[in-house]
């Protein structure tokens, strides 16, 4: 039966404007279970003829038909399946991997298979295969520390992992000394006589008549086809063959024995070979012999792959099951174990970067650095963005002011809190019906006035009375020592205080004010805490220049801006032509508050509603986030436009300022910051990238060969490109982690060294981890592209 048939084939190649016939319109066939030679000299066409019968090349013209399947029209993957499926390579110079072991090297083909057995099963199909070419103590050798012949027999275990029909051996024992020759060609008769398909390409005629037919090539055609030379000195060691004989009964079987290197008395073997009908005379019977009659003389041991036969008195051993050759069981696909859930590209790129450490370890360099400056980046500008946030914070940065209303009189309006409109109960309300506020604090402002104590007097630049919710309002929870007044002290209107640590330092010259009396407007307080250390706010003005008491004590007996706030409008109105003079009874009761403020017939008008007594000039309102003020603003404006009696349309009479604007200020600076600190980040990135994408471009380079090697065997496009684009991904996914703890370390290190900011940035982490991912797929895809483009043959052939 037909195994190879060629008709007609032509194979130029062209080199510029100059075309090289190589192959001339070659036709022949080749039946199963023949042994074949291709057999010239240099320049015949021998090896282009092996490389189009292992699909490694296809013809310019002609037909080459494969197991019933026409090839030269096969896409580069179509042949690459056919590699995998029917064929198996010796190559001349054994192209094993280096740096990996004899057992990875005999896997490397199922890689690729289409049913890829489970990772046990194919181990031990490399074992038993590797056992019976006599390298079972050596699985774990690399090529490096085996011999010619053994790394011989490692390929030849590679080349039938697969079960090929076809085994094709380029110059087979071209580098290999006359002994081990013997004990590789003599491996190949043993493969035949198991059923498979041997084609040797040699130019050497001892090589050629171990073969059952030799071809002839000459300047690309066919000189001549026919067994091989019967003279004694073309065997290998000039022995003379051993007796045999041969009949032609056309059934197809063959019958060989091999001498064992035990049978030392030189007679050879005798063989019968059945062939298929052709009378060709008993080659394979006088190759036998030789191969004994050498053995014996030269002391080798011939190493069989089927089950060695012990010297019998019968003239031959029937080989009557080509598959004893894969005596190993049933094999498991991988479908049915774990491993069928990760590609074995994946296992064949972990090993390839293991194999290279230094070179996997210089790649990855660019990502470390590059992720690791994101992470000390992103982590001091978190740490800087959550300092200026606190300050931020501090001054009140999600504090909304809501102020009394303005008297304006003749289109000069008074300022706000000239028309006291804001009452204590208002605030009661606010944090009541509000939920975006979380605390209120009403304040009344005292006017500047002398602070004395002892024979010491100082102006504090802000007296505030309020309740004890204000430090919650302003983020001044922590006093430095003492405490502060109860609500209780508010509804007595307490002579207490609390002073900043400006005042401690100028009138207190740095001593504990905890428990002295001081005096402001002849009011003497009883200093009872003190605040801790704010520092000046953004405008510049100090924030512990401050003396804060209950509001009712600064209303009703300290002289303040309030009481003369709620006469402003009196006094204008009275100083109009149309107002009326209103005694209100100051002379009588100098420094103390109006009891019963009339109103101008002006402010009467345009407000006609109950003057409130007791009053507030502000209402300080914490909103629970800086995101939510929006929403504190609308609830109290609906609130007080209720409580006010504020019909739609008409003028609010009062007004609510927060702080927007300088928070987003503030947040637009932050935001810089980081996006500089990126940028700077990133750029480290994207020369890691291109540093991969370097290293990738000349470790394509630098395994050129191993490509084609890989291609040779079965893989695809698809599973180089999966290979170089799966180790890039790991190397930055490696780099990546590596980054992560040097960016960690670095950001603890600037913490402790600098006393910097730092703040661990969750998103940054998965951000880097992606980016390293991504690096690893933008860069490292061109290199594999390029790898995955390759032609086997010429990949194979770069030096």
């Amino acid at each position: 039966m037909e195994l190879i048939r060629i008709s007609n084939l032509y194979k130029t190649y062209y080199l510029g404007e100059v075309d090289v016939p190589v192959l001339r319109g070659i036709s022949l066939t080749i039946n199963h279970g023949e042994m074949v030679a291709l057999m010239g000299a240099s320049g015949s066409g021998k090896t282009t003829l092996m490389n189009i019968l292992g699909c490694l090349d296809r013809p310019t013209s002609g037909e080459f038909w494969l197991d019933g399947q026409e090839m030269s029209q096969l896409t580069p993957n179509e042949r690459a399946l056919v590699r995998t499926d029917k064929l198996g390579f010796v190559f001349q110079s054994f192209n094993l991997l280096p740096r990996t072991t004899a057992l990875n090297n005999v896997l490397m083909p199922l890689d690729y298979s289409p049913n890829i057995p489970a990772s046990g099963e194919a181990k031990r199909l490399a074992k038993s295969l590797l056992n019976r070419v006599g390298l079972g103590e050596r699985l774990d050798h690399e090529p490096s520390q085996m011999s010619g012949g053994q790394q011989q027999r490692v390929a030849i275990a590679r080349a039938l992992v697969n079960r090929p029909a076809l085994v094709l051996a380029d110059e087979p024992t071209g580098n290999l000394d006359s002994k081990t020759s013997i004990e590789i060609l003599q491996m190949f008769r043993e493969l035949n006589a198991a059923g498979i398909t041997v084609v040797l390409v040699t130019h050497d005629p001892k090589v050629g008549s171990f073969a059952d037919r030799v071809i002839r090539l000459k300047d690309g055609q066919v000189e001549s086809d026919g067994p091989p030379e019967t003279s004694a000195h073309g065997l290998p060691g000039g022995e003379t063959p051993g007796n045999g004989n041969g009949s032609g009964n056309g059934n197809g079987h063959k019958r060989i024995a091999l001498a064992s290197g035990r049978d030392t008395n030189g007679s050879g073997a005798q063989a019968d070979q059945h062939a298929n009908g052709n009378g060709h005379s008993s080659r394979q019977a006088q190759t036998a012999a030789a191969l004994a009659s050498t053995a014996a003389n030269s002391g080798a041991v011939a190493v069989a792959m089927a089950e060695p036969v012990a010297p019998k008195t019968h003239p031959a051993v029937e080989v009557a099951n080509p598959d004893s050759i894969y005596d190993y069981g049933s094999v498991e696909p991988s479908g049915k174990s774990l491993a069928a859930l990760f590609p074995a590209t994946f296992r064949t790129a972990v090993n390839a970067l293991r194999r290279n450490k230094m070179r996997s370890l210089l790649t990855a360099l660019g990502v470390i650095i590059g992720v690791g400056a994101v992470i000390a980046m992103m982590e001091i500008g978190q740490g800087s963005k959550a300092a200026l946030q606190k300050t931020i914070a501090s001054m009140g940065a999600n504090v909304l002011l809501v102020q009394s209303g303005a008297a304006s009189n003749g289109g000069v309006s008074y300022g706000s809190g000239s028309v006291l409109t804001l009452k204590p109960q208002d605030a009661d309300e606010i944090l009541l019906q509000c939920p975006a506020v979380t605390d209120v604090a009403p304040v009344v402002r005292s006017g500047r006035a002398q602070l004395v104590y002892l024979n010491r007097n100082y102006p504090p630049s802000s007296m505030y009375g309020t309740t004890p919710a204000y430090l919650i309002v302003r983020d001044w929870e922590e006093l430095e020592e003492g405490e502060m007044f109860s609500d209780r002290d508010v509804s007595k209107a307490a002579q207490v205080c609390v002073v900043g640590e400006t005042i401690k330092r100028e009138v207190f010259m740095g001593e504990s004010p905890v428990g002295k009396d001081i005096r402001i407007q002849n009011v003497s307080l009883r200093v009872i805490g003190v605040l801790s250390r704010k520092g000046a706010n953004m405008l510049g003005m100090d924030q512990d220049d401050i003396v804060v008491a209950p509001w009712t004590t600064v209303k009703y007996r300290i002289s303040g801006s309030s009481s003369a706030n709620q006469t402003v409008a009196a006094a204008a109105a009275s100083s109009s032509a149309t107002s009326e003079t209103v005694n209100s009874l100051d002379n009588l009761y100098p420094g103390g508050p109006a009891l019963y403020p009339v109103p101008s017939a002006t402010e009467a008008a345009d407000r006609p509603q109950p003057v409130r007594f007791t009053s507030v000039e502000q209402i300080m309102v914490k909103a629970a986030s800086t995101e939510e003020i929006p929403d504190a603003i609308a609830e109290i404006t609906s609130l007080l436009h209720e409580r006010h009696h504020i019909r739609e349309g008409q003028a609010d009479d009062f007004n609510i300022r927060d702080m927007t604007e300088l928070t987003n200020t503030m947040a637009q600076q932050s935001q810089l910051m980081g996006m500089l600190l990126l940028v700077v980040a990133l750029i480290s990135l994207v020369v890691g990238g291109v540093g991969i994408m370097n290293i990738m471009l000349v470790s394509v380079t630098e395994r050129t060969r191993e490509i084609g090697l890989r291609m040779a065997v079965g893989a695809r496009s698809k599973h180089i490109l999966r290979q170089f684009l799966v180790e890039a991904v790991v190397l930055c996914l490696i780099g990546g982690a590596t980054g992560i703890l040097l960016g960690r370390g670095a950001s603890w290190l600037v913490r402790m060294i600098m006393n910097w900011p730092t703040q661990l940035s969750i998103p940054a982490i998965v951000a880097a981890v992606a980016v390293s991912a991504t690096v690893g797929v933008v860069f490292g895809f061109y290199p594999a592209w390029k790898a995955s483009k390759l032609d086997p043959i010429e990949a194979l052939r770069y030096e």
